[in-house]
């Protein structure tokens, strides 16, 4: 999977590769565009960046097309991409990473139908994990069932979470790709605008069922990216992928499946019973999303040098990264907010786990710390996240933050740690998290205790009479008299 397939940069701390995609674009024969930004190469009657009137930006987008040939093209363009819908053609995203699942993974593992042995072996997982998940947490079970899944049912059964997590990243390209015509041109190409659009959604498809294609051939549940990505209360493992996971550990594979239930079911436990956090952490990524900056003038570029011919060549251009985090206050405190959240819903989960397993299971240790490499050497999660929305969790913040909620167990109990999950106000902030013995030992606001009072206000004022309408009644009855 490419580490940037919808040409995401990466954060601003981090390197990019723009000299790379200076380069690329070189051999690829581009590096044009910002003379005749909107001229489209291949089309019928199209002289090319280099043709008359190229000073033009008029001229430049139409060349030489007479009107016939100018229908033509559009037509072209229009049965290519006739999708009318949102900012990203779903269909098509599901069609590929279904394609792109049916092809087997890199290893020659190809995707199979679970059966009942398999079924009965996860249900039975799960089961006990809960169990075990009892004594290390106030939070009661969140998984109503557990279900098996083949990667193609992980495909469509998380869809729809995609969808919600892709579309507002989506909705800033495809806005984008009409603003890079010059306003005194859009009123009059507002036939064009719609097929650049189409175009947007054609490639965000295109990409994101690629990434959610390859991805399923690498998950072992639904919530391997800290987010609820299946149905609420399902408790979901791929045996296939977890089978492939476990391969070259040294493990029994019954204590590998048993270790990832704990952590489904753990993350089930969290999202069940903490019911403003689903809302927060995808009010999260919609905030970070709004303020990407995109790169106009590599936008001109990326159209200047599109050809309907071969579509591919778009798509390898917007790999190279068009998209970079604006600089403001406002975007590094939606970057911050949603890295926080997400590496405390993940340090939870990696304390209360290791809180089951270390009594029971020998391979603890073990399998803790893979799992934690596998998340800092840029796993399938990591890639998939920077891949939707430039944004990397960071496994600093992780392991900060799995520190911070054991020694929140030892201060304060299960009890006392779990609360903190009644208020979002309650919760470690990013500093917290540079200073965890000083967020553990600080007095905590009792959100509980304050809706309690304001309960009991609210009632004993419901029990008061309403002298306003106790005195109109005695008015009427003065009237009457």
């Amino acid at each position: 999977m490419s580490d940037t397939p919808f040409g995401f940069g990466l954060p601003p701390e981090e390197p990019d590769d723009g000299d790379e995609g200076k380069k690329k674009d070189q051999q690829s024969g581009g590096g044009q565009g910002p003379a005749n930004p909107f001229g489209f190469g291949g089309l019928p009657g199209a002289g090319g960046f280099g043709g008359p009137g190229a000073d033009n930006p008029f001229a430049a987008m139409f060349g030489s097309l007479n009107p016939t040939d100018l229908g033509a093209a559009f037509q072209q363009l229009g049965q290519m991409l006739s999708y009318e819908g949102g900012p990203v053609n779903w269909d098509m995203a599901k069609q590929i990473a279904r394609q792109t699942v049916s092809q087997g993974t890199a290893d020659g593992t190809k995707d199979a139908s679970v059966g009942p042995a398999e079924r009965n072996a996860v249900q039975e997982a799960v089961r006990l994990a809960d169990l075990w998940l009892d004594d290390a947490t106030s939070l009661p079970s969140g998984a109503g069932s557990a279900v098996a899944w083949s990667r193609a049912e992980w495909v469509e059964a998380t869809l729809p979470a995609w969808q919600e997590l892709v579309d507002p990243v989506a909705e800033r390209v495809g806005t984008a790709m009409g603003d890079v015509l010059p306003e005194e041109m859009q009123a009059m190409a507002g036939p064009l605008i719609g097929m650049m659009r189409s175009m947007g959604g054609a490639m965000f498809g295109t990409q994101i069922g690629q990434a959610v294609g390859v991805l399923a051939g690498e998950v072992v549940g639904s919530t391997d990216i800290g987010l609820p990505l299946g149905p609420v209360g399902k408790a979901a493992l791929l045996p296939i992928n977890i089978e492939t996971f476990g391969k070259d550990l040294g493990v029994p594979q019954e204590e590998v499946r048993l270790y990832l239930a704990l952590r489904e079911a753990a993350h089930q436990r969290l999202f069940a019973h903490v019911p403003w956090l689903r809302s927060h952490l995808f009010g999260a990524v919609d905030g970070y999303a709004r303020g990407i900056k995109v790169d106009t003038a590599k936008l001109e570029d990326v159209v200047g040098q599109f050809d309907p011919q071969n579509p591919e060549q778009l798509q390898d251009a917007l790999q190279q990264g068009m998209f970079q985090p604006e600089d403001t206050p406002e975007q590094k405190a939606a970057l911050a907010r949603l890295e926080t959240a997400l590496a405390l819903v993940e340090g939870w989960v990696d304390a209360v786990v290791h809180t089951a397993a270390k009594p029971r299971l020998s391979s603890a240790d073990a399998l803790r710390e893979t799992l934690r490499r596998r998340r800092a050497s840029g796993g399938p999660a990591e890639q998939t996240f920077a891949t939707l929305i430039g944004l990397e969790l960071r496994p600093r913040r992780l392991r900060d933050a799995s520190r911070l909620w054991a020694s929140l167990t030892d201060a304060r109990g299960v009890d006392g740690r779990d609360a903190l999950w009644h208020h979002p106000d309650m919760l470690p902030t990013a500093s917290d998290l540079d200073d965890p013995d000083g967020f553990v030992h600080r007095e905590q606001i009792d959100f509980s205790e304050l809706d309690k009072m304001l309960g009991e206000a609210a009632g004993s004022s419901a029990g008061k009479p309403d002298l306003k309408k106790d005195d109109k009644d005695d008015d009427k009855g003065d009237d009457t008299e």
